[in-house]
């Protein structure tokens, strides 16, 4: 019975992605949101539960990259497009885009905010190395697909509760929103080594940058609340680089 735990745990991961697809699609990003904290929650505690249960399984590896390549994979590369959208004029966008074919189905879609979807095609590529790739046990090489969703939802959910023209003009430009989908499909697959949040012990000796990090991620999330995203994600890389020259 206990094997089945963290499978139930993917697979939950997976309907919260699913969920979030359809409402990402329909432009309620902040309920789509939820939906993939809701994922990446479970993203984490699958693997959690196989490691203390011991029932780590290939089966297993390839479900939860399944299920990290809707939620972590689909949903950023679906919020970005629809992203990019948002900074087109009407114009524009009616005038780049397909002509309905002859046989009447009507593919009128935008083309450059498509270049938004090459998240989701960085991300299929990280996963499918990540599993052949048998390195990455204690660390990670390039961005982890859960922390480059959460860094492409912050956006929505910094211009929803942020409150700053500044900041809203900032990320409502197209070479701003073009220039993250590209560093983020760079991130993704890059040789760059960051450290996993997995804990063999809980001493404070070998554990001392985990331990720092999550006290700063709250302390930034409580004086920056949404904006802290990204800010984490560039502290993350930043603390990686200076935590394997030190181990040099």
């Amino acid at each position: 019975m206990k094997k089945h735990i963290p499978n139930a745990l993917t697979l939950l991961n997976l309907l919260c992605g699913c969920i979030a697809v359809i409402l990402a699609i329909n432009s309620n990003f902040i309920s789509a949101a939820i939906f993939v904290f809701l994922g990446v929650f479970f993203d984490f505690f699958d693997g959690f539960a196989a490691r203390k249960l011991q029932v780590q399984s290939e089966l297993g590896l390839q479900l939860d990259s399944l299920a990290d390549m809707v939620t972590s994979g689909l949903v950023p590369g679906v919020i970005m497009y629809k992203l990019l959208i948002l900074t087109l004029d009407t114009d524009l966008v009616q005038g780049e885009s397909w002509e309905p074919t002859t046989f009447g189905v009507d593919f009128n879609v935008p083309i450059l905010p498509l270049l938004g979807l090459f998240i989701t095609l960085a991300s299929a590529y990280r996963l499918a190395k990540f599993n052949i790739d048998e390195d990455q046990q204690t660390y990670f090489k390039g961005l982890p697909t859960p922390a480059n969703a959460l860094l492409i939802i912050s956006l929505p959910l910094i211009i929803e509760f942020q409150n700053s023209d500044a900041i809203n003009s900032i990320i409502l430009n197209t070479w701003f929103l073009l220039g993250l989908t590209f560093l983020s499909c760079y991130l993704l697959n890059s040789g760059i080594k960051l450290f996993a949040l997995k804990f063999k012990t809980y001493g404070f000796k070998g554990n001392a940058t985990r331990y720092i990090f999550i006290i700063l991620c709250a302390v930034l999330l409580i004086v920056l609340q949404f904006a802290a995203i990204p800010v984490i994600i560039i502290l993350y890389i930043l603390m990686s680089v200076l935590d394997n020259l030190t181990s040099k």
